[in-house]
C-alpha cells in the first residue's frame, strides 16, 4: 500500500494509536510545618514547579479529580485553592492527560476556623468548626473563578465534617447538652442528612464522638465510639445508614481516621495508636484487626495497586499491608524514629503515593524521600527548604494531544 493511502487511512481511523504520545506525570504539593508556604515539586526530577505564599500553617486536601489542592489555614480563617495543572479525562479506549503550570487561584474562601474539606465528584464541602456553617460549591466553578457558594447551617460551632453525597449533604451534629468550657467546642453525637436547601431528612443517626470519614465506591463511612457508621445511597427515600458495631472480638478502642478503597469496596481505619482495622461493610464480621509493633505515624492506600496500604510507625519503619490477606508482607526502615509523644501537630513524616513510589516528608532533614512501592527501598531524595510536612501527590498517565 502506498504511503499516501496509509496516511489517509490513519487520519480516518476512529481508533488512533498513542504509542509516541503517552505521558506519565506526577507532582507533589508540600506544605511547610511553620512557614506559610506550599511548594509544587516534580516527583521525577525533584525540581520546584511553583512556590505559593499563603497566610499561615496549612493542611492540604486533594480533590477527587486531582485538579485542585485546598490549603486549609484554620488559624487564619482562610482556605486557598491551588490548581495542580494536572487534568485526566476518560475517553473509553484511552485516557487523556493535560499538563499545565500549577498556580494559586485568585481569591480566598473565608470562614471561622475551616477544618475538613471533603470533595465528592464535582462537589466541595468546607466545614467551619467555629463558624456554625458549611460551604458547598462546585470545583469546576472554582477553577473558572465563578464559584457560587451555598452556606448550610450546622446547628452550632463544633469540630465536625460535611460530606456531599448525590443530592444530599451528610453533616455531623453537636451535643448541645454537654457541658463545655467557654473556649471549647461541644462533642459530636451523631449525623444528619440534609437536602441541598438545608432541610433535614429523617432523624439524627447516633454516632458518638464522630471523627474521621471516607468514601469507597458509593459508600461513605464515619468513625464513632459505637462502631463505624456506613451510609449507602438509596432512592427517593434518601440514603440508608447502618452502624457496624465493634463487637466483643475487638479490644477497647475506636476508629477516628478512615481511608476508602478506590478499586475495591473497603475501608482502612486506625484503631488506637498501635493498630489498624480493615473494614468490609458487607461482611458478617466486618472488622479485621492488624497489630503494629509501635505506634502509627501515618498511613495511606495505594490508588493504583489496590491490595497495597502503607503504614509508617514511630520507629521509622514503613510497612506494606496486603489489604486482602490482612498481613504485613514487607517492612523497611525509611527514616529516623519520630516519637508520637509531644504535641499532635509536632513535625512528623507524612505519606503520599506517586505512581510506583511513596513520597515521605522528613521534616528533621528537610527532605522528601522517594521509596519504591515494591521493594520499599529509597530511590531518591528531594531537598526542600524548611520543614516539609503535609504532602499530597497527583498525577497519572494518559495520551497527550
Amino acid at each position: 500500500m502506498q504511503a499516501a493511502a496509509v496516511a489517509a487511512l490513519t487520519a480516518l481511523s476512529p481508533f488512533p494509536t498513542f504509542a509516541d504520545d503517552s505521558k506519565e506525570t506526577w507532582r507533589l504539593f508540600v506544605a511547610d510545618h511553620t512557614q506559610p508556604v506550599v511548594r509544587a515539586l516534580d516527583a521525577a526530577s525533584g525540581s520546584e514547579l511553583g512556590r505559593f505564599d499563603i497566610s499561615g500553617f496549612a493542611a492540604l486536601s486533594l480533590s477527587d479529580s486531582g485538579k485542585t489542592v485546598f490549603a486549609v489555614q484554620g488559624d487564619k480563617d482562610i482556605v486557598n485553592v491551588i490548581s495542580t495543572g494536572i487534568a485526566l479525562s476518560d475517553h473509553g479506549e484511552h485516557r487523556d492527560i493535560d499538563v499545565s503550570e500549577p498556580k494559586l487561584l485568585a481569591g480566598v474562601i473565608n470562614g471561622k476556623k475551616p477544618g475538613h474539606v471533603v470533595t465528592h465528584g464535582d462537589d466541595v464541602a468546607i466545614f467551619y468548626d467555629r463558624g456554625g456553617k458549611t460551604d458547598v460549591m462546585r470545583e469546576s466553578a472554582l477553577i473558572e473563578g465563578k464559584a457560587e457558594i451555598v452556606s448550610l447551617d450546622t446547628t452550632a460551632p463544633h469540630h465536625g465534617v460535611a460530606v456531599p453525597m448525590g443530592g444530599n449533604i451528610l453533616v455531623s451534629v453537636p451535643n448541645m447538652s454537654a457541658e463545655v468550657k467557654p473556649d471549647e467546642l461541644p462533642p459530636r453525637l451523631g449525623l444528619r442528612i440534609l437536602d441541598r436547601s438545608g432541610r433535614q431528612l429523617g432523624d439524627v443517626a447516633a454516632c458518638t464522638g464522630l471523627h474521621g470519614e471516607a468514601t469507597s465506591a458509593r459508600l461513605v463511612a464515619f468513625g464513632c465510639e459505637e462502631g463505624v457508621l456506613v451510609v449507602r445511597p438509596a432512592g427517593i427515600d434518601g440514603p440508608k445508614l447502618k452502624m457496624l458495631a465493634y463487637g466483643d472480638d475487638l479490644p477497647e478502642g475506636k476508629v477516628s481516621t478512615l481511608l476508602g478503597g478506590k478499586s475495591m469496596q473497603f475501608f482502612l481505619g486506625n484503631y488506637g495508636e498501635d493498630k489498624v482495622v480493615l473494614i468490609d461493610p458487607d461482611s458478617k464480621a466486618p472488622y479485621r484487626l492488624v497489630e503494629l509493633a509501635t505506634r502509627r505515624v501515618d498511613f495511606i492506600l495505594d490508588p493504583v495497586n489496590a491490595r497495597n496500604a502503607y503504614i509508617l510507625t514511630e520507629d521509622g519503619k514503613l510497612h506494606l499491608l496486603d489489604v486482602v490477606s490482612g498481613k504485613i508482607t514487607r517492612s523497611a526502615t525509611v527514616t529516623e524514629p519520630y516519637s508520637k509523644d509531644g504535641h499532635w501537630r509536632d513535625p512528623r513524616p507524612r505519606l503520599a503515593v506517586a505512581g510506583d513510589r511513596i513520597a515521605i516528608t522528613d521534616p528533621r532533614h528537610s527532605l522528601v524521600r522517594m521509596i519504591a512501592t515494591d521493594s520499599l527501598e529509597e530511590t531518591a531524595t528531594i531537598p526542600v527548604e524548611g520543614q516539609p510536612f503535609a504532602i499530597v501527590a497527583v498525577g497519572g498517565s494518559g495520551a497527550m494531544h
